[in-house]
């Protein structure tokens, strides 16, 4: 259960990937080489570098692609194929004379499939861009000499992607002409009917179409091979039966041995081996189902494989140059975002390195597990059921269901398997039961990080330890600076006189502006604890950063005084990867800040004894030093996902409405964030019983015996019923977040609501003397439909109307969909190894499970639901004196900012015009980059006051006036 204190309750927001990124060690100077026709792909060099054959939509009269060949030096650009029909996959002969490809040039109905094409683009009806199989493919070579075109094969079905051997004696190239030849079992036949590729397989011929031979006979689509340098190994896709992944594999021709170097779980495809023999590259889309990105793997497959690009959209089909120093490969990162051909120089040595340092490749266990889901479990809900599913959920091979991690992909699997015994829907056609999310998953240094030192500037640097010396602090901005004086300023603090206490100012006087500062950790020590904790927020390296910023400094650098006895850096913490601020910031030891002081003549140990007694002290200027760095922290994205499942009002027909029931299937893992272990339980696993392998199994039991009502007709509904297990909930509600900004419009009018309601379980297995049940006040309807409910069940309740609770019922209230969250209280073992399934009451789930499948069935008779708003309680907040009504999204954004989920009807955000989605940038004069900004700018206000606020809206920046009202 994701609990949110103060900094977390305004813990936001969501994901924006950079429109553009590259692993810029591997690969540099990317240019885009193409720019003619519709869209252009599939570039192969010649033997000698100087040419490229590669395909484009950019003959006249042909909406399909042609045959192009193009000269790297001169420009030229001359047409191969016939400027007829469809054509693909063309190859370049050793000898450059001859150039290999597919077309259906031959096929009588061509030029009236090119009408027809032409005509559905126009008419705006265009479907989406996809491959077809037309069996009229067939290889082709043509003599560019002579002009002379000479076709190798000839059997009815899809003969293409083919490629020469380095030899040119032999062709590799796919083919389903196996379909055409032979009589289909009943099944086969409904197979090729939808999805003709299935029945593709790799074959071998001699250069002039005989000797053919079949290489490979796996049921799923085998494509795209391609020879390596010495032409003894093939390496091609192959994709799995139901079409959803790829993997990459290579074969040993000799012995015809076929080895399986991926298993990213993903559709992994169009592999390339590198001229050095010793990797491939290929493209996979493992960050998300329509983002495809670069990968590398070395050739055995023994390495865990190496990432390439990072953008938006789609990075595939790479190939190499023949002295390995160049990669093309194909992209829709045009301005059009259609497809076109890219080239960047590539750095061997560092993808060797950097294979080098890579884990050894997890071989997947086999899917024994996956037969043990809801195929066995009884129709009824009972709580041997729910135990056989918690255990699971809390299983060692679960590793604590961290989001993002395979063992939390294994619980998502187990979730869909059993969705799918229950006879369940998927939730998308084109998904599937998983709906995937991108997220920010770990800070990490980077081994470019470096810090150069020296005490003249004509003395020899000295390279610096890192984790020593000197450490990045983790919302440090990346970035290379040349620093050639240093400004000393105390504690780096401003504090504004009050009551008790005078004015203390650390800058008074100073001119900090494109400069870097040196500040002392934490307060004067000769300050009262009263003073001390009054401050205390003024003391973090958080906010000592950011007056650093606002003042106008480059960069910051924070030292322990002597009131510390050990001279020890702070650990880098790599979880606060989406708070950064735009100042680069660093920590030295006590050591080397004394040999910057020293070498201006001056002894650190005597200005922070006169520092110490807490009377303001001038600040000063450190001139000679010189200090040379680059702070570079990798900020890694994951992939979460949701699994969801239907159960249909009405079989085979979609209602316009539905249901949603839910819970969080993610923990915390190995606790490594969130965690309240005890110090001899440090690096645990945490099982997560309660929280929430309890509330997923309830939500199984519920899921399987509504389907059996639903299967025996007995289920009486008038909508559509959606249940879901979400992600991320444990790092920001990140999932159903995720869900909601995809899928709800904010109509909050009941007769425009697509979700009539939402009924979530988080920690439902510590059933004593009560079931709690949040959100009642969030529409009427609840009371009695909980008291019908309950009276043949008679659990003990415990009714809440709090609306605002820290769980994933967050993003449908605030989009204006009444909410009910079970909740059975918590506990000395909560966010620790001890929360284990034997402290697990199983019959309270029962009883639980029992509650909600009669509140379902209540809610479906119901014509609809009213939405009661309500505002958020009042909050402790220490110095913050004034209310906005703002409510922050619980989630995640690479946006500097604060994300707004909504706000507080009739509050001064909504008088304001403040809306959901709006990202706060700027709030009282105050630059807002965290929620530590936001946090300070409101206690910069003053009730009844009128200030500027600006947010992005949109993309535009949008400036509003609001006036805060007293707390």
């Amino acid at each position: 259960m994701f609990k949110a204190g103060f900094h977390l309750s305004l813990f936001f927001a969501f994901v924006f990937f950079h429109p553009i990124a590259f692993c810029t060690e591997v690969i540099s100077k990317t240019r885009q080489l193409t720019f003619e026709g519709v869209r252009s792909g599939e570039g192969y060099f010649s033997a000698s570098g100087d040419k490229m054959v590669y395909q484009s939509e950019n003959h006249e009269g042909n909406p399909f692609y042609q045959i192009y060949l193009l000269d790297l030096k001169s420009g030229e650009n001359k047409l191969v194929s016939t400027g007829k029909g469809k054509t693909t996959c063309a190859w370049i002969h050793p000898t450059e004379k001859l150039v290999l490809f597919s077309s259906t040039h031959l096929d009588s109905n061509a030029s009236l499939k090119q009408k027809l094409e032409f005509s559905e683009r126009e008419s705006g009806k265009a479907r989406k861009y996809s491959w077809d199989y037309d069996p009229n493919y067939d290889v082709f070579s043509k003599d560019l000499t002579s002009g002379k075109i000479r076709r190798l094969t000839s059997a009815p079905g899809y003969d293409a992607e083919g490629s020469y051997s380095p030899d040119g004696r032999k062709i590799a190239f796919a083919s389903n002409r196996n379909a055409y030849s032979r009589e289909l079992t009943p099944d086969e036949a409904k197979i090729f009917a939808r999805d003709k590729s299935y029945f593709n397989d790799i074959f071998m011929m001699n250069e002039d179409g005989t000797g053919l031979r079949q290489l490979t006979r796996t049921p799923g689509y085998d494509g795209g091979p391609f020879f390596n340098s010495p032409g003894d190994r093939l390496c091609w896709r192959r994709f799995s039966p139901d079409g959803h992944k790829a993997e990459i594999y290579t074969m040993k021709l000799e012995k015809e041995k076929e080895r399986q170097v991926t298993n990213l779980g993903a559709m992994s495809w169009a592999p390339f081996f590198h001229p050095s023999d010793q990797y491939l590259i290929f493209s996979t889309n493992l960050h998300g189902f329509n983002n495809f990105e670069l990968y590398v793997v070395d050739v055995e497959g023994k390495k865990h494989p190496q990432r390439v690009t990072d953008a938006d959209g789609f990075d595939g089909l790479p190939a190499f140059s023949p002295d390995g120093k160049t990669l093309a490969w194909t992209s829709n990162r045009t301005n059009d975002k259609k497809s076109q051909i890219f080239m960047a120089n590539w750095n061997h040595e560092e993808m060797l390195r950097r294979l080098d340092l890579a884990p050894a490749r997890t071989i997947p266990t086999q899917p024994e597990k996956q037969k043990d889901s809801g195929k066995e479990t009884s129709r009824e809900v009972n709580a041997k059921d729910i135990r056989k599913h918690l255990l699971y959920l809390c299983s060692e091979e679960l590793e604590g269901r961290l989001t993002g991690t395979p063992g939390n992909k294994k619980a998502s699997q187990y979730v869909a398997d059993s969705f799918k015994s229950f006879g369940m829907e998927p939730y998308s056609k084109q998904d599937g039961w998983f709906q995937e999310f991108p997220f920010f998953n770990s800070a990490e240094l980077s081994p470019s990080c470096r810090l150069d030192f020296a005490g003249r500037p004509w003395s020899d640097p000295e390279r610096l330890v890192i984790k020593k010396d000197w450490i990045p602090m983790s919302f440090s901005d990346s970035g290379n600076s040349a620093v050639k004086e240093i400004v000393f300023a105390g504690y780096g603090v401003r504090i504004k006189k009050s009551e008790n206490w005078p004015e203390y100012d650390s800058y008074v006087h100073l001119d900090v502006k494109d400069k870097w500062v040196m500040v002392l950790r934490k307060l004067p020590g000769a300050w009262s604890d009263k003073r001390k904790d009054a401050s205390f927020h003024h003391s973090t390296f958080r906010k000592k950063a950011t007056v650093a910023r606002d003042l106008g400094a480059k960069g910051i650098i924070f030292v322990t005084d002597f009131a510390e006895p050990k001279d020890k850096l702070i650990e880098f913490s790599s979880g606060t990867t989406n708070e950064t601020i735009s100042i680069q910031a660093i920590m030295v030891t006590r050591e080397l800040a004394a040999k910057i002081f020293r070498a201006q003549g001056k002894d650190l140990k005597s200005v922070c004894d006169r520092l110490s007694p807490g009377e303001p002290q001038m600040g000063f200027t450190l001139k000679t030093v010189r200090l040379d760095m680059e702070v570079s922290i990798l900020r890694k994205k994951g992939i979460g996902r949701n699994t969801l499942g239907w159960i249909r009002a009405k079989p085979g027909r979609k209602a316009k409405r539905m249901i949603m029931v839910g819970a969080h299937l993610d923990h915390i893992g190995y606790g490594k964030a969130s965690s309240r272990a005890k110090k001899s339980q440090k690096g645990k696993m945490h099982p997560g019983a309660d929280d929430n392998a309890s509330g997923i199994s309830a939500l199984l039991e519920i899921a399987e015996f509504l389907a059996e009502l639903r299967a025996k007709g007995l289920l009486q509904s008038n909508f559509d019923i959606l249940l879901a297990a979400w992600s991320g909930e444990e790092i920001g509600l990140l999932g159903s977040s995720f869900f909601m900004r995809a899928n709800a419009p904010d109509k909050k009018d009941p007769k425009e609501r697509e979700i009539i309601a939402y009924l979530n379980l988080d920690m439902v297995g510590r059933y004593e003397d009560k079931l709690t049940l949040h959100g009642v006040g969030s529409s009427t309807a609840w009371k009695q439909l909980i008291q019908r409910a309950n009276i043949p069940l008679g659990i003990s309740l415990n009714l809440q109307n709090d609306s605002h609770i820290p769980t994933d019922t967050t993003a449908f209230f605030n989009k204006g969909v009444p909410i009910l969250s079970a909740f059975t209280g918590l506990h000395e073992d909560y966010h620790s190894p001890s929360d284990t399934p034997e402290k697990i009451n199983y019959e309270g789930i029962v009883d639980c499970s029992k509650l909600y499948v009669r509140l379902v069935e209540g809610v479906g008779r119901m014509e609809g639901m009213d939405y009661v708003a309500q505002a958020p309680p009042p909050k402790s907040r220490g110095k913050l004196r004034v209310y906005l009504g703002t409510i922050p999204d619980y989630s995640q954004t690479d946006q500097k900012g604060l994300l707004l989920s909504g706000v507080s009807k009739g509050g001064p955000a909504d008088s304001a015009g403040l809306r959901s989605g709006d990202l706060v940038v700027e709030l009282g004069g105050r630059k807002v980059e965290t929620i530590y900004d936001y946090t300070d700018a409101i206690s910069s206000l003053k009730a009844g006051n009128e200030t500027k606020v600006v947010v992005i809206r949109k993309g535009k920046a949008l400036e509003l006036k609001i006036i805060p009202s007293g707390r």
